[in-house]
């Protein structure tokens, strides 16, 4: 959707960091002391509580998860792929970027799992030519033999094998990948009866049990189980994160396979773990079953996943955009630039429009923006609720296709907040007068480096084009606009700010 996504920071997005994080953990215990008397006495009535006290704990103990392993075991497989270096450069830049320390964390996660780790694939020294390997986890959705597992478990395989719990071996082809989220779509011929699980339809719960059956370590299905621990977690690998957290131990070679809930419905593909020594600390992320369902039908229908695309540059509302702009709440995605031709601009959608909901639904930041317009089909006609220059309207149009080459990037979404007076650290020119600036706005000349623009990320050569979403081509102008949105009882102003990278809107303070 070439949608530029900033993460919103009052999300506390964190990419994690294994070799820099440890996580202690420490273990109470309760001791009960029990007064004895003699046979046949209850004193303090101490035998009238103490049977249902038994039959409460024995009510609170779980039940075991033999009846639900049984029913769902026979469709998780073991995914086993060989990658030819000697024909696939592709691959071999695709390892050697993976080995780096400028890797993505879903890299980081990936080694992890055991699949492209320090040195090459499963731990072995690289050569120069050689064909290498790598095992991870899949489960059957259809009886003739479609199967999910990872994108980074099949990516640039030559050859792929699937092994069933009972041992018997059949040749998979890649039926289509999708890296976005990190899925792919296999399907191994020949039969028609294979066993296999469905999808939830149900959003699991935090606190519910779950149970992940995958391949660990190459030994074949094994079982953990723990609860749903978060949801909604973004660690860092792309716009779509959305991942869901769970306790139940997974390690190397669980990537790809299923976790359970007690119905046996898949909720989510096991895709990543958090863990500073290469084993499973508890810490575990899934793609959520809403997720994979959508993907893995493209991928079965035509081989690859489109999305939409609305064609702006977003980011986040904080507290002070919200309060520059008369927002009740910070909620919403700020629009920094439609793109020339998108269905955003032809729309008539503008900087500094708030996209407050997408078809009747609230919006609640820029990356759930970028989520939602994902999910839907090119071509399709979506409503959006937008708050333009203080009123509310609703907006219709049709969504384009995000093309290949395009991706929604995220930044941090720190709010940069620049400034237009000398009180607050700037020196400004208008934009006609520097060289190179253009003939709009007003440029940062000079920065005093310890005054609060220069804390907020503003520089030389910045230029501000907007004060409280008005035009500005001189200083007076600025002065004008700062002094009135004061005198309104704003605490905060909102300026259009253009740097080299990217033109982004900044909430400045009012002092």
């Amino acid at each position: 959707m070439n949608d530029r996504v900033n993460s919103d920071t009052t999300s506390s997005r964190t990419i994690l960091k294994p070799r820099r994080l440890a996580l202690l953990g420490t273990v109470a215990a309760l001791g009960v002391a029990v007064l004895a008397s003699s046979p046949g006495s209850s004193p303090l009535g101490m035998a009238s509580f103490i049977a249902p006290a038994r039959a409460a704990e024995a009510a609170a103990t779980p039940p075991g998860f033999g009846d639900l392993v049984s029913k769902v075991k026979p469709a998780v497989i073991s995914v086993r792929v060989k990658i030819d270096q000697d024909n696939d450069k592709s691959a071999m830049l695709q390892q050697n970027r993976m080995d780096s320390d400028e890797d993505s964390p879903l890299d980081q996660f990936s080694r992890q799992f055991g699949f492209r780790g320090p040195g090459g694939m499963n731990g072995m020294p690289r050569q120069r030519h050689q064909t290498i390997t790598g095992e991870g986890s899949g489960f059957f959705i259809s009886a003739d033999g479609y199967a999910v597992t990872n994108n980074h478990v099949v990516d640039h395989a030559t050859s792929v094998q699937v092994t069933m719990d009972d041992g018997t071996v059949y040749t998979a082809k890649v039926v289509g990948t999708d890296p976005k989220t990190d899925l792919a779509l296999i399907k191994v011929d020949g039969k028609k009866d294979f066993p296999f699980v469905k999808f939830s339809d149900q959003k699991p719960r935090i606190g519910d049990w779950v149970v992940a059956v995958g391949n660990p370590f190459g030994l074949g299905g094994t079982v953990t189980a723990g609860i749903v621990s978060a949801s909604g977690r973004d660690i860092g690998n792309g716009p779509y994160d959305d991942f869901i957290q769970i306790d139940a131990p997974i390690n190397k070679g669980n990537s790809g396979g299923p976790a359970f809930d007690m119905s046996g419905n898949v909720i989510g593909v096991n895709t990543a773990i958090f863990s500073p020594s290469g084993g499973s600390v508890g810490i575990g992320f899934d793609i959520p079953a809403s997720t994979a369902k959508l993907v893995v039908a493209q991928l079965k229908d035509k081989g690859v996943v489109t999305r939409g695309w609305l064609g702006v540059q977003v980011q986040p509302v904080t507290a002070d955009i919200a309060d520059s702009l008369g927002l009740k709440e910070a909620r919403g995605a700020i629009v920094d630039t439609p793109q020339d031709g998108s269905p955003a601009a032809k729309a008539g959608i503008e900087a500094g429009d708030v996209i407050t909901a997408v078809n009747g639904t609230a919006t609640k930041d820029s990356r759930d923006l970028a989520r939602t317009i994902a999910t839907l089909a090119p071509g399709s006609s979506v409503k959006l609720d937008v708050f333009h220059k203080g009123d509310s309207k609703t907006v219709t149009l049709a969504l384009g296709e995000l093309p290949n080459e395009q991706h929604a990037k995220s930044g941090e979404g720190k709010a940069q907040p620049g400034a237009g007076t000398p009180r607050l650290g700037l020196s400004l020119a208008p934009a006609g007068d520097v060289q190179g600036a253009g003939q709009k706005g007003v440029v940062v000349t000079e920065v005093d480096p310890e005054g609060p623009a220069a804390q907020r990320g503003i520089q030389t050569g910045d230029v501000i084009l907007n004060v409280g979403g008005k035009p500005v081509a001189n200083v007076g102008e600025v002065r004008s606009e700062l002094a009135q949105a004061k005198s309104s009882g704003k605490n905060s102003v909102l300026l259009q700010v253009k740097s080299a990278e990217a033109t982004r809107f900044v909430a400045v303070p009012l002092a």
